[in-house]
Order: structure tokens, then C-alpha cells, then sequence
């Protein structure tokens, strides 16, 4: 497999990955909890069809600017200027996982007309006293493994820094991105998106694994019910909260379909 594509954009005067691969059609990808060290099959396999722009989120691996941002519609403001910078605020279709897709949600909300189409897996953004998501910033570094996957060996191979590298910086940039995600969703990961889901008005595709541990299969009616535009909801079999670490070929198979619609 050819590496992606690497590029950096200003965001808020920090410097900010944007990976690209493949040819067609744009769509973005905002990553999930603890953001992507690494380029993942998923996006290969979405890669053979479109072209698939990553950008990082401000502390998340690969950008910076984290501590530059004191509330949520600051953080938003930020996410926009990512998106806008890479290229993909021009009707187009977005992903995005966890806290990703709770951030993709909110611009659709805030900014309408600039989404095409939404895909969120196992979105963040709102929470229930009745059924609390997981608390990840909670977890003991061995126990974040198993909330995130169904395999949780795929998260350890996520997250290990690749042999011969070496770097200072490594692991650094795994517990920032930590602190960036607490930053921005403290605490339990709600932002009050409930409240502005209503404003989404493009179709959107809602995905959660079977076996997520850390967002209540009831959240997943939540986004459904609230939000204006035409939703399809999916479960995926024998996968987590990282759907697309668990099963990276039917999650990209169902977001595929929903693109070509």
C-alpha cells in the first residue's frame, strides 16, 4: 500500500496535518478518540473509490493548538477553519467517529449549507443521566483498549509506535490527544449538540458497533429523532466503538452505498 499524502494548514497560527490519498470524489474523515498516529486500512479501503482528505483535529497526532481554545464555540470555529483550510466545505460528504463525528455534527448544524452528506459513527455530543456514556479519560491506560475495540489488540497496534521509530514525541502526542478530547467534551462528552441537531438538515448515516461500550444504543435514536435531515441508522456486527478499527471493510461498504445514493 502507497503512504498517504502529507500536508500542513494554519489553523489559529498552529500547525496542522492534513493526509490525502486516492482520486474522485472528496470526502473528509475526522477521527475518533485519541485521533489517528497512523494511517488505518479503512481508509485505504475508501481510498480505492474517492479521494479521502484527513485532517487533524488541533491536539489530536499530527496538530497542534490545543490550549489555544477556552470554549466549545471556539472549538468549532477552529474546526471549521480545518475543514474549510483542507478543502472540504464545498457540499461534501464528511465522517466522522466519536468525538470526530460530534464535531462533524455541529458544523453541519452551525454552517448547513457547506455538508453534503454526514456519515457519524458512534457520535458524542450529548448524554443521558438514565444511560451515561463511558468516561474514557477514567480508564487505566490497559482498560482504554477494550472500551474502544471488540478487538482491543487493534487498538494497542493503533497506538504502538511503529518499530525502529523511536521517538520522543510518540508518546507525547498520545497523551496530548487525550487531553485535547477533554478539553473539548469534558465532562462525559457532552457539548449540548442535542440541542442544535435539529439545524442538520443534509442526509446523514449513523453507524455504532454492536458491542460499543462507551455510547448507549439509545443515544444513537437521540441523533436520529433530532435531526431534521433524512437518517439511515446501521448497527455493525461484531465491532466496538471504533467501528472502523473492528470492521473496516462493512463499515466502509455501508458508508459507500450511502455516498452513492
Amino acid at each position: 500500500m502507497t503512504e498517504p499524502i502529507e500536508n500542513y494548514i494554519d489553523v489559529s497560527g498552529y500547525k496542522c496535518r492534513v493526509w490525502s490519498k486516492g482520486k474522485g470524489d472528496r470526502i473528509g474523515f475526522l477521527p475518533g478518540f485519541g485521533g489517528l498516529p497512523k494511517w488505518i486500512p479503512f481508509l485505504d479501503i475508501l481510498a480505492e473509490d474517492y479521494e479521502v482528505v484527513v485532517p487533524s483535529i488541533p491536539g489530536f497526532p499530527g496538530g497542534l493548538g490545543h490550549n489555544n481554545y477556552d470554549n466549545h464555540l471556539e472549538w468549532l470555529l477552529a474546526i471549521h477553519d480545518l475543514l474549510q483550510e483542507s478543502k472540504l466545505l464545498d457540499k461534501t460528504t464528511i465522517i466522522g467517529s466519536g468525538p470526530g463525528a460530534s464535531l462533524c455534527a455541529d458544523i453541519a448544524a452551525l454552517w448547513p449549507s457547506l455538508i453534503k452528506k454526514l456519515c457519524l459513527i458512534s457520535p458524542w455530543g450529548i448524554y443521558s443521566d438514565n444511560e451515561p456514556m463511558a468516561d474514557p479519560w477514567a480508564q487505566r491506560a490497559h482498560e482504554v483498549s477494550e472500551l474502544m475495540c471488540d478487538n482491543p489488540e487493534l487498538w494497542n497496534n493503533l497506538k504502538s509506535e511503529p518499530a525502529g521509530k523511536n521517538s520522543v514525541e510518540w508518546p507525547i502526542e498520545q497523551s496530548r490527544a487525550l487531553e485535547a478530547s477533554a478539553r473539548i467534551f469534558w465532562p462525559l462528552g457532552n457539548t449540548g449538540l442535542e440541542k442544535r441537531l435539529r439545524r442538520v438538515c443534509c442526509p446523514v448515516l449513523l453507524l455504532r458497533g454492536v458491542n460499543d461500550k462507551v455510547i448507549p444504543k439509545s443515544y444513537m435514536k437521540t441523533f436520529s429523532k433530532n435531526i431534521s435531515g433524512q437518517t439511515t441508522t446501521k448497527e455493525i456486527n461484531q465491532a466496538g466503538h471504533l467501528a472502523e478499527l473492528d470492521q473496516p471493510d462493512i463499515v466502509a461498504k455501508e458508508i459507500m452505498s450511502f455516498v452513492s445514493l
